[in-house]
């Protein structure tokens, strides 16, 4: 997944909704984005105590350390695609977004029926689903989109262009879920087998 995100930095063309306020927090202080999403999973789980409160548990706390690993990969996916010039051509730009978002896909095609605790951001959409009585689908569009917006205006006010929020951001919303579904056709009563679980995504 750190590798689909750190490409989708390398194309330049957005990258996707849930790591846009990182993204944010990198353009427009200057700070690593790996370091960046380890604040923003901090903020996130806090968050997620002040929602739920006594009905926190504290087992979700591990979302912490989990994000400090996931930031500290992200950093490293970062330096391995500076070794790399970035790219001029429009086509290949798009073509690196593409690619960036089969490795987000993968990764969550992975690691989500382990049933193992999630990424802070992840763990924000199950409180939200459960505070609000919503579907868990119709949380995650109404938090992508806000999240968006919030790195879209933030950007605009504080840089005046759209940084963390381009095109990319857009099909990334959109191909994921699709690439997903894929995978989980394709490879996944095979992935099961292997990890010994039967839920599906």
């Amino acid at each position: 997944m750190t590798l689909g995100v750190a490409i989708s930095v390398k194309s330049d063309l957005g990258v996707t909704p849930i790591s846009s306020i990182p993204y944010t927090m990198t353009v427009v202080t200057g700070m690593e984005l790996g370091l960046a999403t380890m604040l923003f999973s901090v903020a996130v789980v806090l968050l997620q105590i002040v929602m739920l409160r006594k009905d926190y548990k504290p087992v979700n706390l591990l979302q912490i350390p989990i994000g400090v690993v996931f930031g500290l990969f992200l950093t490293a996916c970062g330096k391995l695609m500076n070794i790399f010039p970035d790219p001029q051509n429009a086509v290949l730009k798009f073509a690196l977004m593409l690619f960036s978002t089969v490795f987000v896909a993968f990764g969550v095609f992975l690691y989500v029926p382990t049933g193992f605790v999630p990424l802070a951001p992840e763990g924000f959409l199950v409180a939200a689903s459960k505070l609000t009585k919503l579907k868990f689908g119709t949380v995650k569009v109404i938090c992508d989109v806000a999240m968006v917006i919030i790195s879209l205006v933030t950007c605009l006010i504080a840089i005046k262009f759209l940084g963390s929020v381009g095109v990319g951001t857009i099909v990334a919303a959109i191909l994921v879920g699709t690439e997903v579904k894929l995978f989980t056709k394709w490879f996944g009563e095979k992935r099961d087998r292997f990890i010994g679980v039967k839920e599906k995504i």
